[in-house]
Formats: C-alpha cells, sequence, structure tokens
C-alpha cells in the first residue's frame, strides 16, 4: 500500500452508502481511494446457463449470480417481487401466542400498550401495529421514550404506570430484547408481555421473561428473513392479524397500505434489500407513487419530493425522508411522527411536516458544530487511532452521537464510538467496519456498561463518565488482535470490467431491473482502463468534478462528488490517462442530459 490516506466506504445516514472521504496527509498523488478493486470471479458457464434460463441479458445474469440468485425462479423472485412473496408470518416463533392474545384483548376492549423506541424504525413500528389494532378494534396507547430523559430500552416505571391505569398487555416494539428488568417488571405486575424485536438476544443471560417473543434473531427461531427491521418485525404481526380475520381485504388494500410505510423504516435502518426485505422495498416503493395518508404526504412536500413527477429512491428515502423523521427523536419528542402519520387534518400534518424539517435542520448544525471539534482532535493526533477509536467530550448533543460514529468511520477506516459526558454519565453510540463485529466487543467488557445493545455495525450504551479511560483500555485490547491487516485494507467491490463503448441504453435500462438498490444490493460498481481525459476536469463550486473520459471513439461526461482537491493532487489535465470506478447515471436534464458516469474511485497508471 503507499498511501497514508484513511478512508472508506460506510453508511453516512440510513439507507444510502456515501461517498468516500479522505483524509491526506504525505501521500502520494496517484494513490486511489481504495486499497483494491475487485472484480467478481464467476464461471462464464453459469453465467450464460442462468441469462438463458431466466430470459435476462448476460450482464443482469452475472450480477444476479453476485447476489447468491442461480437459477431462473430465483430469479424471477427477485426481479419480479409481488405480494405473494412475503413470508408467512407464523414462521415467525411465538406467533401463535402472540396473535391469540391480542385477539383476547381486542374481544375484551382491554386497552393494550405498545412500547417503542425514539427512531423511525420504531415509530413506523407503532403506526403500522396501532392502526391495525385499531382497525380491527381495538384501544391503543403508545409510549416512546425521550431520548434524553429516558435512554434507549423499556422502563420499568413505564409499566408501573400502564398498570395503575388498567393495562394488562403490553407489546414492544424495535426493543425489550435484553429489557430483563422491565420484563421481570411486568411479570410482578401481571402483565402479559409480547416483545417485537430485531436486535440481537444477549448471549450470556438468554431471553427477558415474556409471553410471547417475536424475534427472527431468537434461538429456535427458523425465519428465513433474519434481518428484517424493528417494524419489520411489526408488520409481521400486523399481516398475521389482519389476514386472520378478513385475508382478502388484508392481501388486496391494508397490507399494500401498511408497506408504503414499512419502506421508509427498511432503507432508513439500512438492513440488506435482500429476500423479504427485498419485497418490502420494491412493493413499498412503488406504492409510494401514489400516496394517500395525510402526514406522508405533507412530509413529502417538505422534503420537496413529488412521487408525481419522478419515482421515489432508496436514496430518497435515505437522505430525505428519513433523516427527517429520526430527528424528531435525536432533537425533540418523537411521539410528534406518530402524530404525523394518524392525524386526518391536512392543516396539522404540515405543521407537524415543517417542525420535523427544522428539527433537522437543528440536527444538521448540531452535528457540524461537533464533527469541527472531533476533525480538530483527529488532526491533532489526540486520538490514538490504532485500533477501535473511543472520543468524548462534555456537553455533545446525545442525539447525534450515532451520526458522527458514523463520520469517524468515514474518515478513519476504522469502528468509532462517540460518547457525550454530562453530569458524570457518558451515553455513546458506535458504528464499525466491515469485518469486526461492534456488539461482541462491547459484550467482551460488558461490566463497564450500565446497559448496551445493538447488532455487529451498531451500537447504544451507557456507563459512568469514570469508566470510559477502562472502556478505551479493554476495547483496544480486544481490537489489537482482531482489526488484522486485511480487515482494515478498504477494497471496493466491482461488479464487472465493463469499457464504454459497450455502454447503451438497453443495457442500462436492463440495470434497472435489479433496483431498488440498497444495503446487499449496491448499486454495481464498473471498471473501465486506460482512459483518456478529453479535456483538463472542470472543478464546479471547489469541491466537485465533472470530467469528459475518451475510450477510443467514445466519448463519456463523469461526475465526482468532492473530488475537486483530489484532482488537484493528482494534476491531471487534457490527455492524462486514468483507470475509473464508475456508477452509472442517467441525467434528466433536457438539454444535455443522457447517460454519465459517476466517479466512485479514480487511478493514474503509475499506481498500478
Amino acid at each position: 500500500m503507499t498511501s497514508s490516506s484513511t478512508t472508506t466506504q460506510t453508511k453516512s445516514e440510513p439507507g444510502r452508502v456515501s461517498t468516500p472521504v479522505s483524509i491526506m496527509t504525505s501521500a502520494p498523488a496517484y494513490s486511489s481511494l481504495y486499497t483494491h478493486w475487485l472484480p467478481p470471479t464467476l464461471d462464464p458457464a453459469a453465467v450464460a446457463a442462468l441469462a438463458s434460463s431466466a430470459v435476462v441479458p448476460i450482464q443482469v445474469a452475472s450480477l444476479l449470480l453476485q447476489r447468491g440468485v442461480a437459477d431462473a425462479t430465483d430469479a424471477a423472485r427477485f426481479l419480479h417481487p409481488t405480494l405473494d412473496h412475503l413470508l408467512d408470518p407464523y414462521c415467525l416463533h411465538g406467533m401463535a401466542d402472540a396473535v391469540a392474545r391480542i385477539q383476547q384483548a381486542i374481544t375484551a376492549s382491554e386497552p393494550i400498550l405498545i412500547y417503542g423506541d425514539y427512531d423511525v424504525d420504531g415509530n413506523t413500528a407503532i403506526v403500522l401495529l396501532m392502526t391495525a389494532i385499531e382497525i380491527l378494534g381495538g384501544t391503543v396507547r403508545y409510549h416512546i421514550p425521550h431520548r434524553l430523559r429516558d435512554g434507549y430500552g423499556m422502563q420499568a416505571e413505564v409499566l408501573t404506570r400502564a398498570a395503575a391505569e388498567g393495562v394488562r398487555l403490553v407489546i414492544s416494539v424495535d426493543t425489550g430484547i435484553r429489557a430483563f428488568a422491565a420484563a421481570d417488571e411486568a411479570a410482578r405486575l401481571n402483565l402479559d408481555l409480547i416483545v417485537t424485536d430485531h436486535h440481537l438476544p444477549e448471549a450470556a443471560m438468554g431471553l427477558p421473561k415474556a409471553l410471547a417473543i417475536l424475534n427472527p434473531n431468537q434461538p429456535d427461531c427458523a425465519y428465513p428473513c433474519k434481518h428484517l427491521c424493528g417494524a419489520g418485525v411489526a408488520f409481521k404481526l400486523t399481516q398475521a392479524l389482519l389476514e386472520a380475520v378478513d385475508p382478502q381485504r388484508a392481501r388486496e388494500k391494508l397490507l399494500p397500505s401498511f408497506l408504503k410505510m414499512l419502506v421508509i423504516a427498511t432503507v432508513a435502518d439500512a438492513v440488506p434489500l435482500l429476500g423479504e426485505n427485498r419485497v418490502i422495498a420494491s412493493l413499498g416503493i412503488d406504492g409510494l407513487r401514489r400516496p394517500v395518508n395525510v402526514g406522508l404526504r405533507a412530509l413529502l412536500a417538505v422534503a420537496q419530493l413529488d412521487p408525481a413527477k419522478r419515482a421515489l429512491t432508496t436514496t430518497d428515502i435515505g437522505f430525505r425522508i428519513g433523516p427527517r423523521i429520526n430527528a424528531a427523536g435525536r432533537m425533540d419528542i418523537a411521539s410528534e411522527v406518530v402524530e404525523l402519520f394518524t392525524t386526518g387534518d391536512p392543516a396539522r400534518a404540515r405543521e407537524l411536516a415543517l417542525k420535523l424539517d427544522q428539527l433537522n435542520t437543528d440536527r444538521r448544525a448540531a452535528e457540524a458544530a461537533v464533527m469541527a471539534q472531533i476533525d480538530a482532535m483527529l488532526a491533532a493526533g489526540s486520538i490514538d487511532q490504532l485500533g477501535c477509536l473511543v472520543i468524548d467530550g462534555d456537553g455533545w448533543h446525545r442525539g447525534v452521537l450515532g451520526i458522527l460514529a458514523s463520520r469517524v468511520v468515514e474518515r478513519t477506516g476504522r469502528p468509532a464510538l462517540v460518547l457525550s459526558h454530562e453530569d458524570g454519565e457518558a451515553h455513546g453510540s458506535g458504528r464499525s467496519i466491515p469485518g469486526f463485529h461492534l456488539l461482541e466487543a462491547l459484550e467482551s467488557c460488558h461490566d463497564v456498561f450500565v446497559r448496551f445493545g445493538g447488532h455487529a455495525h451498531a451500537v447504544g450504551f451507557s456507563l459512568t463518565s469514570a469508566r470510559v479511560p477502562e472502556l478505551r483500555e479493554r476495547l483496544q485490547q480486544h481490537a489489537t488482535v482482531r482489526l488484522t491487516p486485511q480487515i482494515l485494507e478498504r477494497k471496493l467491490d466491482c461488479s464487472a470490467e465493463l469499457p464504454l463503448h459497450q455502454i447503451d441504453l438497453p443495457f442500462y435500462q436492463s440495470l434497472r431491473l435489479l433496483e431498488p438498490y440498497g444495503m446487499g444490493n449496491e448499486e454495481p460498481v464498473f471498471i473501465a482502463r486506460d482512459l483518456a481525459l478529453d479535456a483538463a476536469p472542470q472543478i464546479m463550486k471547489d469541491e466537485h468534478i465533472r470530467i469528459r473520459v475518451r475510450d477510443g471513439e467514445t466519448v463519456m461526461k463523469a461526475l465526482g462528488w468532492r473530488w475537486a482537491e483530489r484532482v488537484r493532487l493528482l494534476a491531471l489535465d487534457a490527455g492524462s490517462r486514468i483507470d475509473l470506478a464508475y456508477r452509472l447515471r442517467m441525467n434528466e436534464h433536457p438539454d444535455f442530459g443522457g447517460l454519465e458516469l459517476e466517479i466512485v474511485d479514480l487511478r493514474t497508471p503509475v499506481s498500478h
């Protein structure tokens, strides 16, 4: 490796892979952002056989094989998802008990408490389950913890108040799998508890006490799709409840409507868009062409998205819809999201949507202020960057710690925890890199935490401020033997070598069969080698570049986001030779639109 540039490709907002950000030191100007470009290794005969049997272009067959789709039946399901491809909800362990108890509560007019979480996943789960139970005649109330006052997870005192108010059934959504104290309190209060969650169970302590637990990741659950988001698990319960009463109405009207909301949580929570999640994403995005929900329409309007003019994408959800919903829980009261999606008053919906928009602006400002401090710390070398980074500060806004951790991972290429100290307590969030299981890292020093949870790539936790140095030391010990050079290498998975002369409109249209893109079904990245610059790079807004590249007689435009400084270092000019890793784009401009390239990485021949 010839560069000391520290970069990676990670999630900067849920639902989209960000353009790599480079911190340059004394790196040679010819070094690329990634250590390796990795084209797939496929059997040409297998690609040809799939293309023939599935009746798809050879390029699509290659991409399907890279995604584990190996026969015509699976290819048809992947390329043309339908409602019939939703899995049987009763494959989830505990579903029959959960449905029976909720039906009993509805029949007896028992008030039901739904206990949610403050992010887009938890908010959406509440809306889905509450709407379904109310359609069936049930009485529902809900509780969303306040991020700053209550912290993450179920709290015993909330259950105590609910029991005093006559609640006999509590259903958790997107939380609860590690809520042992709250579950014990529910049992003491004679509350029936149904846990619906997708987070990983506690390895040592097992499962909390509950009447039923719905979680595809619990032991002995054979549910095929292990990567449902929290709202996805709540949706499966919703599906079972609605289909038990009127299967035809559920299939033809209700479930398609619910998918419009569920796709937002599925994309925003950055779960793999494969298997059932692909069905949810595909049908949900298609349904968003025709939004009916008053609150959803108001939110799309403030995000300046008009599905009547342009079909929405996972990028729209990940960057423009999801962050506005999440901003409520990060900066204020998340319950207003539930009100937004359940109100029938257009004026109130617009008022709430505008508030979410402003909160998102406030969130970006808070994030930028703290990120400037962290950037200064990284530049000054005051943070040990050899293992799992632990970065802390006083009074940092706790609502943006997860985003900040993602930013640090982008800048350093290493797993990172970001913590904020307040009144002797430290609250934090962490994000990881492929190959380093962050929840296992926290479990290696579980005794330092007051509480913690999450999964391989993202965690949340709290501990006393006095124990942060111990946390830093023990995580360093854990990470030293696990963060191998192979894990730390910046590898770019590419889909194929694709010279420019092979690109045309039919090829681009064939690629669109694989949409929607997202985690696990990333947008294809192609490689074109030994291209010539037709002219010097054009710098746009001091940050971005536009270039024209030539491959023999074929000339195409390419756009590079935040590539201006790097191009200056490379000293590229007319006639310079480059290799390009790129995504294919369609520019819709009426005057100068057409197919063009988006730069993912760029190399000069001297770097080979």
